[in-house]
């Protein structure tokens, strides 16, 4: 339930709160004078787009707040929580200031939220219906989610079936023809993949191969030089003829004359013994590296022709040779996938085969719920029609198959409407004039009323083209509603305001400068002051007070 509205330099409206009750309240005023600021605020909190012209003239920003009560374990709440807002003692508080320059900020348990975000939760905790709701009324989606709602918990089980069916349906469908389409495509792909794996098998390379082979190749096309540059290294170490070992070994001797004298010189002559050792060990490597070294033509070719077997692949697959490895990989993971097109092509053949006449089934299902429901939704709103003063309206509603099944299901609803005896009916879009429509609407949401979702129902001037006992029964059938859920009602008729719990009037001033609205609620003598303005325009007329109370005490009050 919406607990107060707050508005603050909306349109003509200076600041306002209405402290908002449960049942029926009712928002009246002259022409003009600004009630409908009162819905325009409600839009804002549901998100709806942000017009800097809404800012009152001379003002810096608008702001609209309201403080609605939810239910614990809410859907709203989660949603508030959700985008970091608080839920403070059951109530939510929601949020929209705009700015004459046009931005605008939308707040929901105080933290600042996406305008969908308020989208959202609006949705959950109200419901609006305007003039442009009635002509919403004749487009066939709207009637068809009208009857569903009516038929209750075995439409909406009847329709999950089906639309779980029509969904996995589609799917297979979608994905055989995306197969078929591009059937010659995963062809070209899976014929370059096998190529291409078969060249890599060909040569297996091993990883790190590439590098392992520059450095053969490098030593076998230099093994002549390789080994006469050890050859000569290890001459020139070891010979006994002015080698470094032979003069190593002579200016050891030399020292060995003087050891023990001297620590630092002793340690010198240590480091020459060690130098000799190193460069023997040195020279006999030198002597094995050398004799080592093949000169193998053959192996050479080999290993250059191996090589250029392994560019070849990083060439095409690379640019690396762990590139190609790694492009290996999935390109043999990917192989059977490409393969697999013709088993695939057969899965979902079968699929959509079993689909299909699934689908059928649970869409005539859905169309048996929704045709046992037509008749008696039909009687009961022409029932509440009657009461509205049109005995002889006549609403046919019929469910027919569809040329296609759809997410909705396999029909086409329509509502046919007639509003006097004798004619046929006929749609909505052609047989129902706006006061008519504003009957309908009214007619349906009493119907509707025990499936309602939403707390709170709010009506913007439904009852416009209607008057006299029409006007009275309108009021009584919005009374109705509010024991089923927070009703307010913006209203020009007399006869509507009498039946509310609250009445709240928004009054202008003229300073002849600026207009300046206010919103505030009546007490029961200035209820009947108001009333005789909306009966005779004037609030002091003796005959439009006496029938203002004839109005309250018809009402109930």
């Amino acid at each position: 339930m919406w607990n107060y509205l707050r508005l603050s330099s909306l349109g003509v409206i200076e600041e306002a709160e209405l402290e908002l009750g449960p049942g029926f309240s009712v928002i009246t005023g002259e022409t003009g004078a600004g009630k409908t600021m009162v819905v325009t605020a409600l839009g804002l909190l549901r998100g709806e787009r942000a017009d800097s012209g809404l800012v009152r003239v001379g003002a810096e920003r608008a702001r609209v707040e309201a403080g609605v009560g939810v239910p614990q374990g809410a859907v709203a709440a989660g949603l508030v929580e959700d985008a970091g807002g608080d839920v403070d003692d059951g109530e939510i508080l929601l949020g929209r200031v705009l700015s004459a320059q046009g931005r605008s900020r939308a707040t929901a348990g105080g933290a600042t939220v996406p305008a969908t975000v308020l989208t959202q939760v609006a949705r959950e905790l109200v419901a609006v219906h305007g003039q442009s709701d009635q002509q919403r009324l004749v487009l066939a989606a709207q009637q068809r989610d009208a009857l569903d709602l009516y038929a209750g918990a075995e439409a909406r089980e009847a329709l999950a079936a089906y639309q779980d069916a029509y969904r996995r349906w589609r799917e297979a469908q979608r994905s055989l023809a995306q197969l078929r389409e591009h059937a010659g495509e995963r062809l070209r792909e899976l014929e370059m993949l096998q190529h291409g794996l078969g060249e890599i098998e060909e040569v297996d390379p091993a990883p790190g191969e590439d590098e392992e082979l520059a450095a053969e190749e490098g030593r076998l096309a230099h093994a002549e030089s390789l080994i006469g540059a050890a050859a000569s290294a290890a001459e020139a170490l070891s010979s006994d003829e002015g080698g470094v070992g032979v003069i190593i070994g002579a200016a050891h001797q030399q020292l060995a004359h003087a050891a023990g004298h001297d620590d630092r010189l002793d340690g010198l002559a240590e480091r020459l013994a060690s130098a000799g050792i190193e460069v023997a060990d040195i020279a006999s490597e030198l002597q094995h590296y050398a004799a080592d070294i093949d000169l193998d033509p053959a192996r050479l070719a080999a290993v250059q022709e191996r090589r250029a077997a392994i560019t070849a692949l990083v060439r095409r697959y690379g640019p690396t040779l762990d590139d190609v490895l790694d492009w290996a990989k999935s390109a043999a993971a990917r192989v059977p996938e490409l393969d697999g097109d013709d088993r695939r092509l057969e899965q979902l053949e079968a699929e959509i085969a079993a689909l299909g006449p699934q689908v059928g089934e649970l869409a005539e299902r859905l169309r048996a719920v929704r045709r046992s429901a037509a008749s008696t939704f039909a009687e009961r709103v022409q029932a509440e029609l009657a009461e509205l003063s049109m005995p002889s309206a006549r609403l046919e509603v019929t469910v027919e198959p569809a040329d296609e099944p759809a997410l909705h299901g396999g029909d086409v609803v329509e509502f046919g409407f007639a509003a006097n005896s004798g004619t046929a009916p006929r749609p909505m879009s052609k047989g129902a004039s706006g006061g008519e429509l504003s009957r309908l609407m009214l007619a349906l949401e009493v119907v509707l009323a025990d499936e309602h979702t939403v707390p709170t129902l709010v009506f913007d001037e439904v009852d416009a083209g209607i008057g006299g006992k029409a006007a009275v029964e309108v009021g009584r059938r919005l009374a109705r509603l509010a024991r089923h859920a927070q009703v307010i009602a913006v209203t020009h008729l007399p006869q509507v305001a009498a039946f509310a719990d609250d009445h709240f009037v928004v009054t202008k001033s003229d300073d002849g400068a600026v207009t300046a609205s206010s919103v505030r609620r009546l007490t029961p003598d200035e209820r009947v002051d108001e009333l005789a303005r909306m009966l005779a325009g004037l609030d002091d007329s003796r005959a439009a007070q006496e029938h203002a109370r004839e109005l309250l005490d018809l009402a109930g009050h």
